[in-house]
């Protein structure tokens, strides 16, 4: 490993790869502790050097050097995930992207920039041209690579679906097979990359799909129960065009949002991001599920954001420390809500808009107390006995169908050096 640094100082420069061990903790952990599960696993392992490539070239030389080396690349982004996706399980080099951050270009319907690029200034190059980002993570510092190869969906979803739904047109990607060079993929070739964890290949740069700018504003309702917030929810995501936000919480929930009188404590909460075109429709789509708009703020849509998917799950575990947060969605859950409730008495459900192709419904975060890791997979499996979806947050192995990603691993990653302990090994039939 000694060799390896000196080898990436001479090619990087000495301020952009570090082995203090500070430096090493920050970049071997994320938000993996949200899980009780994988928190009890934690620390699972320790960067031996960080490494911070200032653009593409830099990253293929990187990347190049340690397979020489025969040594473990984990590429990081700002660490924002939740699924020990950033955590370098066989310790070696962890690759810090967020230094190369340069927009490329920005053209009709598209912006390219490289990985280490923050959401915001993404939509803030995008919006100077008169258009926006077709979506983006609820944690708005989030980098472009470590969302396309950790995250799934966020603000402006409803519209556009995941982020494998055509969001990302090209990429850049630099293979650990010894070669110092940069891949393109475009279309449907980019999506073996696509929440991934870096193993199929490290993201240097990607292009992703831009929408005319719209004037939005944050619509602030309340309602007396919770199946009505759910109605105007679902009526509000078939407006056209449709929110880039809706968000649903029960007072459970509301109880750990920051203190806003928009937000009545005593009341399921409905937030949305609405355009100010069918403004007037929103309203009366509230005014007829029995609801009541408490504001209509211009200046809202961040707070919306900040309060939408994982960051419900944070908010809440910071009051109640002994809730356990599945990633539940699929009609199920909010058309047999009374059975969701008495599978898991006192859990609580926040509720965020996705668009699909059979319309638009919601996915959601299902907080239940914590007891063993046992109980927990038997209340997952139970609501799947109900037609719920769920997606098992409390794992950092990817989770099956992983064909197409074990065939670009094996292409661009054939001695599995790419955040080994993440792409799990095929059941033999």
């Amino acid at each position: 490993m000694r060799d390896l640094v000196a080898r990436l100082r001479q090619a990087l420069g000495d301020d952009a790869v570090s082995t203090d061990p500070r430096v090493r903790r920050t970049a071997s952990t994320d938000w993996a502790s949200m899980s009780p599960v994988l928190a009890a696993k934690l620390p699972a392992g320790l960067a031996d050097a960080v490494a911070f490539p200032a653009d593409p070239a830099g990253l293929a030389r990187t990347v190049a050097l340690a397979h020489a080396a025969g040594v473990p690349v984990t590429p990081r982004g700002k660490g924002t995930g939740n699924y020990g996706q950033a955590i370098p399980l066989r310790d070696g080099l962890v690759v810090d992207l967020t230094r190369s951050r340069r927009v490329v270009d920005v053209g009709a319907g598209w912006i390219t920039a490289e990985a280490g690029t923050p959401f915001v200034t993404l939509e803030a190059a995008a919006r100077r041209t008169g258009q926006e980002l077709a979506m983006f993570p609820s944690t708005v510092g989030s980098t472009l690579g470590g969302f396309l190869a950790g995250g799934a969906g966020g603000t402006g979803s409803i519209e556009n679906g995941w982020l494998w739904s055509g969001f990302v047109t090209g990429l850049d990607v630099v293979p650990c097979t010894g070669a110092e060079e940069l891949v393109h993929l475009a279309g449907a070739d980019t999506a073996p990359l696509l929440h991934a964890y870096g193993t199929t290949g490290v993201i240097a740069s990607a292009t992703v799909r831009l929408r005319p700018r719209r004037d939005w504003t944050a619509l602030f309702a309340s309602f007396p129960a919770e199946a009505d917030a759910v109605a105007a929810g679902l009526a509000l995501m078939s407006l056209d065009p449709a929110p880039r936000l809706v968000s649903v919480d029960e007072p459970g929930i509301v109880a750990a949002l920051p203190v806003d009188p928009a937000i009545p404590r005593d009341r399921c909460s409905l937030r949305a991001i609405v355009d100010t075109g069918v403004l007037a429709a929103a309203r009366q789509v509230v005014r007829a599920a029995g609801g009541r708009v408490e504001e209509v703020r211009a200046g809202g849509p961040a707070l919306l954001t900040s309060l939408s998917f994982n960051h419900a799950t944070h908010r809440v575990q910071k009051v109640r420390p002994g809730l356990a947060h599945l990633q539940v969605g699929g009609p199920a859950l909010v058309e047999r809500a009374a059975e969701v409730r008495a599978l898991l008495p006192g859990a609580l459900v926040h509720l965020d808009g996705l668009g699909g192709p059979d319309g638009p419904g919601f996915v959601g975060l299902l907080l239940t107390r914590y007891t063993t890791e046992q109980a927990l997979y038997e209340a997952m499996d139970a609501l799947r006995g109900l037609g719920v979806h769920v997606s098992d947050p409390h794992t950092w192995e990817l989770a099956e169908p992983l064909d197409d990603v074990r065939r670009a691993a094996a292409r661009f990653d054939p001695a599995g050096l790419l955040n080994p302990g993440k792409l799990p090994a095929a059941v033999p039939a």
